[in-house]
């Protein structure tokens, strides 16, 4: 009798704020590498389709994202991170961090002895430390310093089809963004407006891209604008201190075909956007040193963002920012492929997904 063959992925489902994020546990002897920079390329390399596997359908969704837990890379600290997102393997995600946190201490995977928990996790962004308050066995809020962040350009005159021109800024947070005001490129920060604000985050994005290079200037690999942020000021009736979406990536954007102007919102209120953000607004002198950005997603959810202090990343002045949000364990999943699935990579197809999807 021959016996089919399986592949199990073990992951830990976790909602950060309403974005979604897979923690794929039990992947250290998968992904190979001394440095984060190593580990990147080989999962690049090897594990891609892992990554469409989890985020594609059957398994996924459009806004599914997942994070590869690892040892650390430096001697003191806990773990560290590769982000899977839509369009590929990033350096940093504050949600997907959260998902991360929140799975190893309610599991305790980690070490949990008291009611405050410090964690160090590595990512190919940098060091970043997260502070979890813990109660009863439950991660009731994570508190994480961020990578230092810094715009690269203000108002930087963006000629975006089918938007005109448009001021933008280009800042980092842990992956590098381009943001704009709801108001310059005519959309409504609404769940109602939702494809408006996609189409013009994902054609932003593409524009942005082919006008504007980056890159960090001490680590490698990061070389993308991976985002697009759009932002406005919060609800009348909000304590917020400020709204925005996010756009992702779902497919490739043709500037020239606008059918391909699609992507996903984020979720979640984006901590590295959020990072960008605050970034901006500091480079402006709009924010200083102990403010705090109280941040709304299209949900209704908040982060908090807050100015630590600053530094310096080549010829930028950077600030340190911290997030504050929470993750919820939604399931325990066993994700199997067996060796005759037809769709050993998931599939998508053009009703929720855009052309070309990654």
């Amino acid at each position: 009798m021959t016996m089919l063959t399986r592949r199990v992925l073990n992951t830990i489902d976790v909602h950060a704020e309403g974005e979604l994020g897979k923690v794929v546990i039990a992947s250290h002897l998968q992904i190979r590498g001394t440095t984060m920079l190593e580990r990147l390329a080989h999962a690049q390399e090897h594990y891609d389709g892992v990554r469409k596997l989890l985020l594609r359908e059957p398994r996924g969704y459009p806004a599914a994202c997942a994070v590869l837990v690892l040892p650390p890379v430096e001697p003191d600290s806990d773990f560290s991170m590769i982000v899977m997102e839509q369009g590929g393997f990033r350096a940093m995600s504050g949600s997907n961090l959260l998902c991360a946190v929140t799975a190893l201490v309610e599991t305790q995977t980690v070490a949990v002895d008291s009611s405050q928990l410090t964690l160090r996790i590595d990512t190919l962004a940098g060091l970043v430390e997260a502070h979890v308050a813990v109660a009863n066995g439950r991660a009731m809020s994570v508190t994480f310093d961020n990578v230092p962040s810094f715009a690269v350009e203000l108002d930087y005159a963006l000629e975006v089809p089918g938007y005109g021109t448009v001021p933008v800024d280009i800042a980092f947070g842990g992956q590098f963004y381009v943001l704009a005001r709801a108001q310059d490129l005519g959309v409504t920060l609404s769940k109602d407006e939702a494809q408006q604000v996609i189409r013009a985050g994902s054609v932003m994005r593409a524009a942005a891209i082919e006008h504007f290079s980056v890159a960090h200037p001490l680590q490698d690999g990061i070389d993308e604008i991976g985002l697009a942020m759009i932002h406005g000021p919060a609800d009348p009736d909000s304590a917020t201190a400020g709204r925005n979406a996010v756009v992702m990536p779902n497919g490739v954007v043709d500037l020239d075909n606008p059918a391909t102007w699609t992507g996903v919102l984020d979720r979640s209120p984006c901590g590295t956007g959020t990072s960008a953000r605050m970034a901006a607004r500091f480079a402006r002198g709009e924010m200083a040193v102990g403010d705090k950005l109280v941040h709304q997603g299209l949900l209704g959810t908040t982060f908090v963002g807050g100015i630590r202090g600053t530094t310096q990343v080549g010829p930028h002045e950077a600030i340190l920012p911290t997030i504050r949000g929470r993750g919820w364990i939604i399931a325990y999943n066993q994700y199997v492929l067996s060796e005759d699935d037809p769709f050993p990579e998931g599939y998508t197809l053009g009703d929720i997904w855009g052309p070309g999807s990654f």
